[in-house]
């Protein structure tokens, strides 16, 4: 009577060909749907919709407009003369006209310390105030050198642009760049857009140079074109399929999710290597449709088990709090199990299609390789707890190295340091002061009065106490009393509060409603502060404003996109440590299903948790600091590591069932298990490595990081994992 596997196994052959095309409409379908999917470019998107930070940030939003600013940035020897300030009006003018830029919102160092068509009382005011108003445009619009000047455009909504955004930024960089000396451009706003621009690019160059150089591993292993087509075949149904589903369930790529086709690509790989060496074994003594009968037969249960643990290792990532983490996580664990789907579908037919070329070959270096494997068998029978003590002497100094990990908050340092944005950025808050701007917001009356001014005085005197050191603190701080004390009282001349509101209104158009809203009832300082410092510097000067604030005004508030990259950032640590956590948890409980016991179930879990554990200390003791990369490889890695060890016990299970002892068993898997093992380990690295390709840092980290796990995980499951055997089932 034929067991269930068997009952499928043959099911997916004779009907292959039904499957197949089932396959293929569900696949021209998928990808219809699939023009429909969009990618989620914006700064919310990154948060949970409920998060406290973010509705802050839509708060002030909604009070003062939004404060998506744009620095335009130049030296310039003669900037205060009178030619060096037609400079600055020219270059103004020129970016006023870029579609999407709000031109009459745009300030500039001319027009600040001499702006036209002014009343007599504010040109005087202008002339005989000049140094004060140099000082207080210092930092912002213009650098302590007096020859660093920078142009700074408010942008228009983006609902109501006449262009994208991304257009807009394009025209501005072409017209810095046309600038004599050249100006650079920076700002909150551009240095998101070009965050997603970067992976969105990567997305699609990333797939095709994995795809490439796997279809090119796959046929210096099989020598046969055949399977170099078939993975290609299975991936490409998988994406298109998964794609498709995200569509229907209105979900959107973000910011890691570009990962998501190069991912898949690797997965289907080495999914389909295991089955590629164990079908090409069993052609030794088989005609080709019993040979993939039994091969399915054999390996279905890994194939699942692998897909499943793979799935609830990216699964594990719904735990963050960062949104594009969270969906990416999602998004793998659909894409993971129908990885598994497209193998049963697409390989019968294709393998069976016609008879040429249709085995894989050995490579040339499979003898040598097996030697290498035998002589590991040898080592092991005879250094069994030797290995175990290294392998815990290893974890125990790793584990230390968890207390020393850092997260970055550098914004700037999720760009290589050759781009644009960081060159900008390096220049501006050399040359100009802090590039971040951010603000403090407390509640207001619906009229100022002299009393409530003096409060704000008084805390803005405070916040820029706290530009000490300079290289760490506050670097500017605004508030409505620096221009309003500006205006000269003058006999016989209204001197009422709100007309000196009028004046300065006209003086600096913007100024007092990008401070002060009645209706709302808020009032806000806007703060300048260097991005590029380390995350503790950054958090500490956050929390130092917002406390300091409170004193004055208890339900102050410290927002702005600054702010929510810092905190973004920073709940990566969190992040890594649960998702680690659920990740082992579900890998363990679906391990102890798969090999009926608890006992199995812990044994795959060591060689799994050394390769993690050791990447992860490793980057407590070397200082590399943990960025939205760096906190997905704990159960990332988790789930895939796992396939090894699942092929690994399939193979000793099936040897000591047979009776073998348990060290037989263990040459015997290392001998036949652990080829395929050590092919599919290695399309996984070089897939993986593909990543230290892109322009975006964090996928760089992810992509080498992971590289480095996946060869532990071999390690583990070559030296450690037949070590356990042998010491524990040997009992």
């Amino acid at each position: 009577m034929q067991t269930a596997l068997e009952k499928l196994a043959t099911l997916l052959i004779r009907r292959r060909f039904g499957f197949a095309w089932a396959t293929f409409v569900v696949t021209l379908v998928g990808a219809w749907l699939a023009q429909g999917l969009s990618f989620q470019q914006s700064i919310e998107a990154l948060y949970s919709p409920n998060d406290p930070q973010l509705q802050r940030f839509l708060s002030s939003k909604r009070t003062f407009g939004g404060d998506e600013f744009v620095l335009v940035a130049y030296p310039d020897a003669q900037l205060m003369a009178p030619e060096g300030l037609a400079r600055v009006r020219a270059l103004a003018d020129r970016l006023n006209q870029i579609p999407g830029v709000a031109g009459k919102s745009t300030q500039n160092v001319a027009d600040a310390l001499a702006p036209p068509d002014l009343p007599f009382a504010l040109r005087l005011m202008v002339r005989t105030q000049a140094e004060r108003l140099t000082e207080l445009f210092e930092g912002i619009l213009i650098g302590k050198d007096r020859e660093t000047t920078a142009i700074v455009l408010r942008l228009t909504p983006e609902s109501k642009a006449s262009i994208p955004r991304a257009d807009t930024f394009a025209r501005i960089r072409a017209v810095a760049a046309a600038h004599k000396p050249r100006a650079y451009v920076v700002g909150e706003p551009v240095q998101v857009h070009d965050m997603f621009r970067y992976v969105e690019q990567d997305g699609g160059h990333l797939f095709r140079v994995s795809l490439s150089v796997l279809a090119l591993v796959i046929y210096v292993m099989f020598r046969s074109l055949r399977w170099v087509i078939l993975p290609l075949l299975v991936v490409i149904v998988t994406i298109i399929s998964t794609e498709a589903l995200l569509v229907l369930t209105q979900m959107q790529l973000s910011m890691v999710s570009s990962m998501l086709t190069s991912l898949v690509t690797i997965i289907g790989v080495a999914t389909v290597t295991h089955i590629a060496i164990h079908y090409r074994d069993a052609r030794l003594r088989l005609e080709p449709e019993e040979a993939l009968r039994q091969t399915l037969i054999a390996l279905s249960p890994a194939v699942f088990w692998t897909c499943a643990t793979t799935a609830v290792g990216f699964g594990a990532l719904v735990s963050s709090d960062i949104t594009p983490v969270r969906s990416f996580g999602i998004m793998m664990a659909l894409a993971s199990m129908v990885v598994l789907a497209a193998v049963a579908t697409v390989l019968p037919t294709g393998v069976l299609l016609g008879r040429a070329g249709s085995d894989p070959s050995a490579s040339p270096s499979e003898a040598k390789l097996t030697g290498i494997l035998a002589k590991i068998t040898w080592s092991i029978e005879r250094h069994a707890r030797w290995y175990l003590a290294g392998a815990v002497s290893m974890l125990a100094l790793a584990a230390v190295g968890f207390t020393r990990l850092e997260v970055e908050t550098d914004f700037s340092r999720n760009f290589r340091a050759d781009s644009d944005i960081v060159k900008s950025l390096s220049f501006v808050e050399t040359r100009l002061g802090g590039a971040g701007t951010w603000e403090v917001n407390f509640p207001a009356p619906a009229e100022l009065t002299e009393d409530y001014l003096d409060q704000v005085r008084d805390l803005a005197e405070r916040l820029r106490a706290l530009t000490e050191p300079p290289d760490s603190g506050l670097t500017k701080v605004v508030a409505i009393t620096d221009v309003l004390d500006m205006i000269p009282t003058l006999p016989f001349v209204k001197n009422s509060l709100q007309s000196k509101l009028d004046q300065v209104s006209e003086l600096q158009p913007e100024f007092v409603d990008g401070l002060y809203n009645p209706s709302k009832g808020r009032m806000r300082l806007v703060l300048r502060a260097r991005e590029r410092q380390p995350s503790e510097q950054k958090l500490e000067m956050i929390k130092r404003v917002e406390a300091e604030a409170r004193k004055t005004f208890s339900e102050a508030d410290a927002t702005g996109t600054y702010v929510l990259l810092t905190y973004l950032i920073h709940s990566l640590l969190r992040d890594q440590l649960v998702s680690f956590a659920l990740a082992t948890a579900g890998i363990f409980t679906m391990m102890s299903i798969a090999f009926g016991g608890i006992q199995f179930g812990l044994i795959s879990l060591v060689p799994n948790l050394f390769p993690i554990v050791i990447v992860v200390g490793a980057l407590g003791w070397t200082g590399l600091p943990v960025n939205i990369g760096t906190a997905m490889i704990a159960s990332v890695s988790m789930g895939l590591t796992t396939d090894s060890s699942v092929h690994y016990l399939r193979g000793y299970r099936v040897a000591r069932l047979r009776g073998a002892s348990a060290i037989e068993a263990v040459r015997e898997t290392h001998s036949s298990v652990g080829l395929a093992i050590l092919f599919a380990t290695l399309a996984l690295v070089i897939g993986f490595s593909v990543l230290t390709l892109s322009q975006f840092v964090p996928l760089i980290y992810f992509g080498g990081l992971v590289s480095l796990a996946m060869a532990g995980g071999l390690a583990g499951s070559l030296f450690l994992l037949p070590a356990i055997l042998i010491i524990i089932d040997a009992k």
